[in-house]
């Protein structure tokens, strides 16, 4: 019993640091944001 609640720990951790890298790369990577609104077109470089 012991070993399966450590073996859900530790994947829960790596799922865990999984979500934040992925969230991280996400913000982080370089591109162009084209947003269409009210006041028209905006175009902003990441």
């Amino acid at each position: 019993m012991s070993r399966n609640v450590l073996y859900l720990v530790i994947g829960l951790l790596a799922a865990g640091v999984a979500i934040v890298g992925y969230l991280y790369y996400r913000e982080s990577r370089s591109g162009i944001d084209i947003e269409i609104g009210e006041h028209g077109v905006t175009i902003e470089g990441n």
